[in-house]
């Protein structure tokens, strides 16, 4: 039951703002799962709610098919890197590391208002966003392919400071590009990964709706709660990694 509602909470969140492997992946650990297999289950988990939350902001998707095809192949390119990195390094490696992006993750999603509205009055330039863009997007996809919370909220900031359009349509083309980089890291897990397939199951089943809801609130979201209970989630499961 703690997954399921977990994945419900996730898949609204990632749709709305992202994070939401800030919920799932704390739950895991509670019950009992290791890091590398919760953090694997928890991206394979999710991909159903990252497509009911893209197909939730559709609208906002009209007119962006060249931008998400040339940022999509990033996405893809870079979920693979990140997925690859995951399985090769060390669970040690992984668990050294992890609280380390969950607190970069927490400051991403507290200061992501700030940088929003200072994104809202800057002049940004380009269709496709060039080069350094699609960098940009790559190195976000190796991050989300190995740890996925937070990767929305950089993906935005990136097209933000880049893109001439609106927030809006970017958060509708970062649910594609974070959907893209979950699928390809979670096809690679279902061939040569440990995936505990019943939490996948409840996260996936859980995460589909939540991505419907998200993608509703997400117009009208009220944050700072919502920021702050990610935060304070993703901080409880610090304690959890050390113990573990």
């Amino acid at each position: 039951m703690a997954v399921f509602a977990a994945g419900i909470v996730a898949g609204t969140v990632n749709a709305a703002v992202g994070s939401g492997t800030l919920i799932a992946f704390p739950v895991l650990l509670a019950v009992g799962y290791p890091p590398v297999t919760a953090n694997v289950t928890c991206t394979l988990g999710l991909v159903s709610g990252a497509f009911s939350g893209a197909y939730g902001y559709r609208r906002e998707l009209a007119g962006q098919r060249s931008r998400l095809i040339r940022l999509g192949a990033a996405s893809v390119l870079g979920g693979v890197t990140g997925g690859v990195l995951l399985l090769l390094l060390p669970a040690e490696a992984f668990a050294a590391v992890v609280p380390a992006l969950i607190v970069l993750a927490g400051a991403l999603v507290l200061v992501q208002p700030k940088l929003a509205a200072r994104l809202a009055h800057r002049r940004r330039i380009a269709v496709h966003g060039g080069v350094l863009l699609w960098l940009g997007i790559y190195g976000v996809g190796v991050y989300g392919g190995y740890f996925g919370a937070a990767q929305g909220v950089l993906a935005i900031a990136l097209m933000g400071l880049a893109l001439d359009d609106d927030l809006q349509r970017l958060n509708a083309a970062r649910n594609v590009l974070s959907l893209l980089v979950n699928l390809v890291a979670a096809s690679l897990f279902l061939v040569i990964a440990d995936v505990a397939w019943l939490p996948s199951v409840l996260l996936a089943a859980g995460s589909l709706l939540g991505g419907v809801l998200g993608a509703r609130l997400g117009r009208r979201l009220p944050p700072m709660v919502l920021r702050g209970f990610l935060v304070a989630v993703g901080l409880a499961a610090i304690p959890l990694l050390v113990l573990d």
